[in-house]
């Protein structure tokens, strides 16, 4: 990271900011081309689980290339100036990390998956039938690396940020 003075290094803020995200960003690469999916997460404080349909484009990029990159982001606000273009940036917070999709499979395993995701959103856990189970692909990934970036101030006056 290229200003230190940005840079999160707290494990428990990183946490705090993806507990408090609405969505996660997952980007995918197979054959040099990329393909980025806003998605819905659950997180249990070391891997991330995901759920997609039975077949689709994210599912062909998982067989081809199994690693991802992951992004969360929260507290954004502009901050603007009256005078200057220049000046205009956003205060912010961010999550980018990396870690490869594994599917999960037996019944009792998918449950726990999905209902990590209903307990981002919910704050509790749900009974998951056969039949969703069967209908749905779940995911996890476990977080090899992760980086926290903050920016809480307006760009300092005669400066850029």
């Amino acid at each position: 990271m290229r200003r230190n003075d940005k840079k999160i290094t707290e494990r428990a803020e990183i946490d705090s900011i993806i507990r408090g995200a609405k969505i996660c960003r997952l980007a995918f690469a197979s054959e040099g081309e990329p393909y980025l999916v806003p998605i819905s997460f659950g997180y249990d404080g070391r891997a991330l689980y995901f759920h997609t349909a039975l077949e689709g484009r994210k599912l062909e990029f998982i067989a081809a290339n199994p690693r991802v990159c992951f992004e969360f982001e929260g507290n954004i606000e502009l901050v603007d100036h009256p005078e200057l273009a220049c000046k205009w940036t956003f205060a912010f917070e961010s999550v980018i990390g990396y870690g490869a999709m594994a599917e999960l499979k037996e019944p009792e395993v998918k449950s726990l998956g999905l209902n990590q995701i209903m307990r981002q959103y919910s704050g509790r856990e749900w009974p998951i039938g056969a039949k969703a189970l069967e209908g749905t692909r779940i995911w996890r990934l476990e977080i090899e690396s992760v980086s926290g970036k903050r920016s809480w101030t307006k760009p300092p006056e005669g400066g850029t940020s």
